[in-house]
């Protein structure tokens, strides 16, 4: 939950969580002290997002992307400092390679200061490497726990790509070419995939963005799939995904498998 709707809950502040991240800064163009991991904006970014959240301590705060200007020791230091202050329960990182987030532990347990007990990657039926194989270590080394985004590849395991791109979506948009680049690329091999999968949805009586997001929750080190709706319908058919879960036994896990590791 974001922004001035949480003035607004009638629930009690311990029965939502509130999560926030920190590197790039507020600004159009920000200062070297404004952007990034330095325990300066660390501490500076968490104090403005409690007073726009209006909220007295974050949930969750990640560190969003390694920095490569700041040491690892300074950004854990002054995430310890925010959770002793009372500002932040726990900490995470996002996008941060497992070598940069074993090196958070080590400083954490050499120093007796609290440690990233979440990661927020990207993760999807066509972005599995980094979850499934890079991180694998830190699950039982750490008991970290994956908050994880993009679960429909900005829309492609959606299936409305399959047949062009519909005029109404983000990817037809002015400004958003990079995106349509990123999403669509110049082959097929993806969106061949995808189509691949409707059968597999249509059997199930689903659609395929409640098979995709279904698939995601198999894992079980993912504790969070993110879901970026911007249709109250759109968040509605994605959250029945929950209902799609139980269908997913082992053989139709297998057919998910050798459609998107097929060459």
């Amino acid at each position: 939950v974001m922004g001035d709707v949480l003035a607004d809950l009638r629930f009690p502040r311990d029965s939502y969580c509130v999560s926030s991240k920190v590197f790039f800064g507020a600004y159009d163009k920000p200062l070297p002290t404004q952007r990034g991991l330095s325990r300066k904006h660390v501490m500076e970014a968490c104090t403005q997002a409690l007073q726009r959240l209006q909220v007295d301590y974050l949930d969750l705060y990640f560190c969003h992307r390694p920095d490569p200007d700041t040491p690892i020791a300074e950004t854990v230091a002054a995430m310890d400092t925010l959770i002793r202050q009372g500002k932040v329960l726990y900490w995470g990182t996002s996008e941060w390679p497992a070598e940069a987030i074993h090196e958070a532990h080590k400083v954490a347990r050499e120093n007796h200061l609290y440690a990233p007990v979440m990661e927020q990657p990207q993760y999807n039926l066509l972005h599995r490497e980094r979850v499934e194989v890079e991180y694998a270590p830190l699950y039982e080394a750490y008991g970290m726990g994956t908050t994880i985004w993009s679960p429909l590849a900005s829309g492609l395991l959606s299936g409305k790509y399959n047949e062009g791109v519909p005029a109404d979506s983000r990817l037809a948009q002015p400004g958003y070419e990079w995106l349509r680049e990123s999403v669509l690329g110049h082959d097929d091999e993806r969106l061949g995939k995808v189509r691949a999968l409707q059968p597999i949805a249509a059997e199930l009586g689903t659609s395929l963005a409640q098979l995709a997001i279904a698939w995601c929750l198999l894992n079980p080190h993912v504790s969070t799939v993110m879901l970026g709706a911007s249709k109250r319908e759109q968040l509605e058919q994605n959250l029945d995904a929950l209902d799609v879960l139980p269908r997913l036994d082992a053989s139709v896990a297998q057919r998910i498998r050798q459609v998107v590791e097929a060459d």
